[in-house]
């Protein structure tokens, strides 16, 4: 079965997070906003399934993933789904349900990381809110940031320091990947002023970028880089 990812082609956003696990494990999908139009993709495909009065489960916005008759939103939610197909949560119940709970943490964080640029409305330009894109940013950087990454790195820690849940990957583990690459980006003088308070999630970043199909992943075009259009934006101004 080939998966239909559907998500905005220009930038990783949400829609990378799954893109990363169906990566790693080598899953069938297509990425069908990217296509060409010419082939009933791109965009206007998108936008036919948002639009659909036929949908039995319309999704709210992407990312949303195509599965034989499924249709299912929401990244936790994909997650969620594709991670027993893709061997990438335990096998257990509890475990499952703690990945996931993880997982809607992250959730968590990307919106605060977003809203660091956005924090009036995202229907307006960064310029016109950036006087509180200061204030905002400055105290994600000094009080949230640490809490986040303070808690992930105690899980990782509890858990024997590789893997977040378990004794394997699972699709939290390349999540954690996308934050540290993310924040990277977007506040590379803070990171580098903090990331040392946090070396098991540097570490586990520095497995996941090395693993091959992941590396492959990051050589390849489908990784669309970085960008002042999606979640992890690097605004000079912001970052201290």
């Amino acid at each position: 079965m080939a998966y239909e990812l559907y998500y905005w082609p220009t930038i990783q956003g949400r829609g990378e997070f799954v893109r990363l696990a169906l990566e790693e494990a080598g899953a069938d999908y297509v990425d069908v906003a990217r296509g060409s139009e010419q082939d009933g993709m791109g965009v206007p495909a998108l936008m036919r399934v948002m639009q659909s009065e036929s949908a039995k489960h319309p999704p709210f916005a992407p990312p949303f993933l195509k599965a034989r008759e499924a249709l299912i939103a929401q990244t936790a939610n994909i997650l969620a789904y594709l991670g027993p197909r893709l061997n990438l949560v335990p096998d257990d119940e509890p475990g499952r349900i703690w990945v996931h709970q993880l997982q809607l943490t992250v959730t968590d964080f990307v919106k605060e990381a977003h809203d660091t640029h956005h924090p009036i409305a995202s229907s307006l330009y960064y310029e016109d809110q950036k006087p509180e894109a200061l204030r905002r940013s400055a105290d994600f950087l000094t009080v949230r940031l640490p809490k986040y990454f303070g808690y992930f790195e105690s899980v990782l820690k509890r858990n024997g320091g590789q893997w977040m849940v378990g004794g394997a990957i699972s699709h939290v583990d390349l999540s954690m990947f996308q934050i540290v690459a993310g924040m990277r980006y977007a506040f590379p003088k803070a990171m580098a002023g903090q990331e040392r308070a946090y070396p098991g999630l540097v570490a586990l970043h520095d497995r996941i970028a090395v693993r091959p199909r992941i590396k492959a992943y990051l050589q390849s075009p489908r990784r669309i880089p970085f960008n002042e259009k999606g979640i992890f934006r690097h605004y000079p101004e912001l970052d201290r």
